[in-house]
């Protein structure tokens, strides 16, 4: 059994870059990973799990493409929770900033099945271990 304490102020205070997921902890083959957001991440979807998104603080709009390729928009405030279900394709993004928490299997690329050139501000990860 483990006594370690994982506190979240301490890892959200070791790094600075965007889109970059840090794991937190992991729960059986599931990881919780922390991640700062600014501006917009790619279109993609995860085919095989749905993703869950923990605003900490901030806002985060997450826009969606229905079946019929229609847009649509779910805006996120703080302590506000939101569920993709696996398959969906989405866009996070956050014009202001945003501290989020994510719930997902430990496997999960952060860019889903996106297969184009990334933007600078993207990485394409299953998390970075915290420090």
């Amino acid at each position: 059994m483990s006594s370690d304490v994982i506190n979240i102020d301490r890892v959200l205070a070791s790094f600075d870059e965007l889109w970059a997921p840090r794991v937190l902890a992991t729960v059986n083959d599931w990881a919780v990973k922390l991640a700062k957001v600014v501006g917009e991440h790619v279109w993609h979807a995860h085919p095989e799990t749905d993703e869950v998104f923990i605003v900490l603080s901030g806002h985060l709009d997450i826009h969606w493409r229905n079946a019929s390729h229609e847009v649509q928009l779910v805006r996120l405030g703080p302590r506000d929770v939101h569920v993709v279900p696996r398959g969906v394709e989405h866009r996070p993004s956050s014009a202001a900033g945003a501290v989020l928490m994510l719930v997902e299997p430990a496997a999960t690329l952060s860019t889903g099945d996106f297969a184009g050139p990334l933007p600078s501000h993207v990485a394409a990860t299953t998390g970075f271990e915290t420090g």
